[in-house]
């Protein structure tokens, strides 16, 4: 009989110029906690780190401060997240995870109401903290092998913030309040062994509000239909093109209407469709071509790209074959705008963030991201707000020669192969400190 480990991965194979608006960029006073627009009651949840950007000049930017101490968070008066969700229906999540999870009140008390996790955000969080040494000392000590006791690590992280989030959950109906726990990396290019994941992660989250992410590579398609037939909630995760992102939504209506239950209100999905890292590649191959007509258009196809995935959410779920799953009950896959972090120092920090804004979306945001926009952002519809422009500048890319189909390719391999390394990393990591345990030197 196959491991629990075997099961969620090891049995499967494994494949092994900018925007000219100069956005404000966040001010930190040096070395306290600074009230960010007088919105909470206690220190704020962002400090100042150092961080050297690739022109080498140092700039304030943030993370999230822990708020452990403060079990009470009160907010005095609504945030711009309340105003970003009841303005213009985009609910803000939170793109990361750590211990002590208990760190998500504050946020949560400010108008974050999801939370997206991912093997890198896994890793950078257990090798960095000794939030997990107890448990992980007490895994090894039962005899679980280490990459069961990667699973335990994990899901204890994920079921704890779904217990927080669950009151979110519960007032909206399901429409918010998840938290996602994607399938082995080592899986992005087996459907089969992607259901068996999905299916078993499922089962021991055992959480109504947890999101089962897969990767919308062609190999994990009809994974999500199968996955969504079945009831099970999904975050469709790495989606880097518009013929991907089509692909997803009808992965999705079939998978509902294979969905063998009366009610198809209780089967949800939203659909991540990242953004910064087309800019990180495209801006490369702009600056290659090196024409007038090139360079122009640097910083600029992300959005553009992300604005035309909008208009093909709204044609597709609306027809005759929508209309027949939504008189099942059945809901709109959300469009999620994930990779928000701003990565050109020449771009304003808060671009993919106030640029996205628009109903019946998700934007899902990394620390600096997310203490951006609460400090700078600005609350206005704009996803649809210039379609002919964006359609005239993802045309005018491909006129110059490059093939977004290429891009998407090359994005979603290099985008697999990174949660793949990171995965492996912390494997190793971890049995490195199973041995020194198991010799008896293992130091928290």
């Amino acid at each position: 009989m196959a491991t629990a480990a075997q099961l969620r991965s090891a049995q499967f194979s494994s494949i092994g110029n900018a925007n000219p608006l100069e956005g404000k960029k966040s001010g930190i006073d040096n070395g306290a906690f600074v009230d960010l627009k007088g919105i909470f009651s206690v220190p704020p949840l962002f400090a100042e780190i150092k961080y050297s950007r690739r022109d080498g000049v140092a700039q304030k930017l943030s993370r999230l401060r822990c708020a452990l101490a403060e079990p009470e968070i009160k907010v005095e008066k609504k945030t711009i997240l309340h105003e970003l969700y009841e303005q213009q229906g985009q609910s803000p999540w939170y793109d990361n995870l750590r211990r002590p999870v208990s760190d998500l009140k504050p946020l949560i008390q400010s108008g974050v109401r999801g939370i997206t996790s991912n093997p890198t955000i896994f890793e950078k969080a257990i090798i960095s903290s000794g939030a997990y040494d107890d448990q992980f000392r007490q895994l090894i000590n039962q005899g679980k092998g280490v990459e069961d006791t990667y699973w335990e690590l994990v899901i204890k992280d994920i079921q704890d913030a779904c217990e927080l989030l669950e009151p979110i959950y519960d007032a909206t109906g399901g429409a918010d309040g998840y938290v996602s726990v994607q399938v082995s990396p080592r899986l992005a290019f087996d459907t089969e062994g992607t259901v068996e994941a999905a299916k078993w992660l499922h089962k021991t989250v055992n959480r109504n509000n947890v999101y089962i992410k897969i990767p919308a590579t062609t190999e994990c398609i009809p994974s999500i239909k199968q996955v969504i037939s079945l009831g099970i909630g999904v975050t469709v995760t790495l989606i880097l093109s518009l013929p991907r992102y089509e692909a997803v939504i009808d992965a999705y209506m079939e998978g509902l209407e294979f969905f063998k239950g009366d009610d198809l209100s209780k089967v949800t999905s939203v659909a991540a469709f990242y953004v910064s890292r087309v800019d990180t590649l495209l801006d490369k191959k702009l600056e290659k071509i090196g024409t007038d007509n090139a360079l122009a258009l640097r910083g600029k196809a992300a959005i553009a790209q992300a604005v035309l995935a909008y208009k093909l959410y709204q044609e597709k779920f609306r027809g005759p074959r929508w209309e027949a799953l939504e008189k099942r009950g059945a809901r709109k896959q959300r469009v999620m705008w994930a990779s928000t972090n701003v990565k050109n120092p020449a771009c304003p920090d808060t671009l993919y963030v106030n640029s996205l804004i628009g109903p019946e979306t998700i934007t899902t945001m990394p620390d600096l991201a997310l203490q951006a926009f609460m400090d700078h952002g600005k609350v206005s519809r704009t996803i649809d707000a210039n379609f002919e422009e964006a359609k005239n500048i993802y045309n005018g890319i491909e006129k110059i020669g490059i093939d977004w189909a290429e891009v998407g390719s090359i994005l979603e391999l290099e985008s697999v192969e990174s949660f793949e390394k990171s995965f492996n990393n912390l494997l190793d990591i971890l049995g490195g400190k199973a041995d020194l345990l198991k010799k008896g030197k293992f130091r928290d």
